[in-house]
């Protein structure tokens, strides 16, 4: 076998086992998150077993240098990444249901859909060098020249796959892509009759010509599935009250906004709290939102406050272009958009504004340069003296559960006034893991609880009034450890409670294509 071909097939293997892994954190991201957690997860068990495969790979090259085995290895990598693109859904529901702790999820998970094809991925290069052909006394420079090709490979892989193939291809498309490279990949080394080389051509440009095709029949017509530079993103429709239908954008593990299209009415729950904002400052005319997902609350500001105009600064791009398409989200000259990290957008901002909403923690993933003393600072110096923050926040009150929370009224607390928490879901319940909206005061001055506008008393109505222990420590950009914070949000959610399960439960038992009444 000529030395170039081996040197060829282990760059495209070491690209193969970066794009798995990039695409591996995409396909996780809707069952187990983003966190910190998972991928470690992630990257540990797919080095673990990538080391494996060295192992075994130089064993099995001494006994029996092989150029068809040496293909069989490549080409049952491929077939593992096809069985990837029909298993890696129903399997992660199933350890969803049954493993409760993320991080035992993540590592469950990570094992049984990565761990083959890593193995198999890591025998390659020690196979390789023991068909390289080379003279004992190079033997140093061989072996370093292939697995610097290997790593040269999946630095082009990590590139490849993150700057481009994430952003304009799904998940299952990229697997099926893959596999058609590997087999064909197998095919320039083996030595195998004309019908076997044949008909595994002819599997790799099925792959190549059908594999968008495949991969809408596997996640179904009534799903829009979408990597965005940022996430993964699930667009479907739901049953709301009588006969309408609710659409929902669902970011990685979590809902993101649900609308009824053609109305400004809210769904989400807490969104109807950022309406408290009225009542604590009348007649706002700037406001700043942080965190967009479907505009559903941005679009009611506009609606119900003709004199004002309110700034949006969404990270994501291909979020926003998919509230655009999914969600009626129009152009107004009252809204701007700002595609960037809200933290960037504080630093540099130079407005004053009545207003800022902040919608970017998720009971899974929350970006902890948001939550420190530093960002709540440049939050405070955004508002003129009589600004209102008001702050989405997952958690309990009281427990390890509601750590975070204490956390971060602490933080709060070093540059507003007041802070007060009202809890969305059960206003009684300290232990509860639910929204609660966090409204946070600059002006001294003790506001009014209660209102003649009905809907407004009710909201008003959930101040939490009891004490909250003051047990933790201030968030600062040099230690936020947010991600443990997270971690026991989400041990605090029953399965029950859980939005990940209440969403497949739905989602399997009302499934229903855009545009149709759906059906229970």
């Amino acid at each position: 076998m000529k030395n170039k071909t081996l040197a060829l097939v282990v760059f495209i293997c070491g690209m193969a086992t970066m794009t798995l892994e990039l695409v591996g954190s995409r396909i996780f991201a809707p069952y187990v998150g983003t966190s910190i957690f998972v991928w470690t997860n992630l990257i540990g068990v797919i080095l673990g077993f990538l080391s494996l495969g060295y192992a075994w790979g130089g064993k099995i090259a001494d006994k029996n240098p092989s150029a068809n085995i040496f293909s069989l290895i490549i080409l049952g990598a491929a077939f593992w990444i096809i069985l990837l693109g029909f298993i890696s859904d129903p399997v992660l529901v199933l350890i969803q249901q049954v493993v409760h702790d993320v991080r035992a999820a993540a590592l469950l998970a990570a094992i049984v859909l990565f761990g083959v094809p890593s193995t198999l991925l890591g025998m390659v290069s020690p196979y390789a060098v023991k068909l390289k052909t080379y003279s004992p006394d190079k033997a140093g420079s061989a072996v370093g020249e292939l697995y610097a090709l290997s790593t040269i490979g999946s630095i082009a892989g990590t590139f490849l796959t993150g700057f481009v193939l994430l952003s304009y291809f799904g998940n299952t498309l990229i697997l099926f892509g893959l596999a058609g490279v590997l087999i064909l990949t197998a095919l320039m080394v083996s030595r195998w009759a004309g019908k076997a080389k044949i008909f595994f051509f002819l599997i790799a440009v099925f792959l190549s010509c059908s594999s968008e095709v495949l991969a809408s029949i596997i996640r179904g017509r009534d799903l829009v599935d979408v990597n965005t530079p940022y996430s993964r993103v699930w667009i479907y429709d739901l049953p709301a009250q009588g006969a309408k239908t609710a659409r929902v954008m669902q970011i990685n593990d979590e809902l993101s906004s649900m609308k009824i299209l053609g109305s400004q009415e809210l769904l989400a729950p807490y969104t109807k709290y950022y309406e408290l904002s009225g009542h604590f400052y009348p007649n706002p005319t700037s406001t700043l939102m942080l965190g967009g997902a479907g505009y559903c609350y941005p679009e009611k500001f506009l609606s119900d406050y003709p004199q004002a105009a309110i700034d949006v600064v969404e990270i994501d791009p291909g979020v926003t272009r998919l509230a655009e398409k999914y969600f009626d989200l129009k152009e107004d000259s009252r809204l701007t958009i700002y595609h960037e990290d809200a933290r960037t957008y504080l630093n540099r901002n130079k407005k004053i504004y009545n207003l800022i909403f902040v919608d970017v923690f998720r009971s899974s993933s929350i970006p902890f340069h948001v939550t420190t003393k530093e960002a709540v600072r440049k939050m405070a110096e955004a508002l003129d003296d009589e600004g209102i923050l008001m702050m989405n926040v997952i958690s309990s009150i009281e427990g390890e559960a509601g750590e975070f929370l204490r956390a971060e009224l602490a933080t709060l607390k070093t540059a507003f006034s007041q802070v007060y928490i009202y809890p969305v879901q059960d206003r009684d319940n300290a232990k509860l893991v639910q929204n609660l909206m966090v409204v946070a005061l600059k002006s001294k001055s003790i506001p009014k609880f209660y209102s003649r506008d009905a809907k407004l008393n009710d909201y008003l109505s959930h101040l939490w009034i009891n004490p909250i222990v003051e047990d933790q420590a201030v968030l600062t950009d040099d230690f936020a450890p947010v991600d443990r914070y997270s971690l026991r949000n989400l041990s605090g959610l029953s399965a029950s409670e859980n939005p990940i399960f209440k969403h497949w439960k739905r989602l399997f038992s009302q499934r229903t294509l855009f545009g149709e009444k759906a059906h229970s």
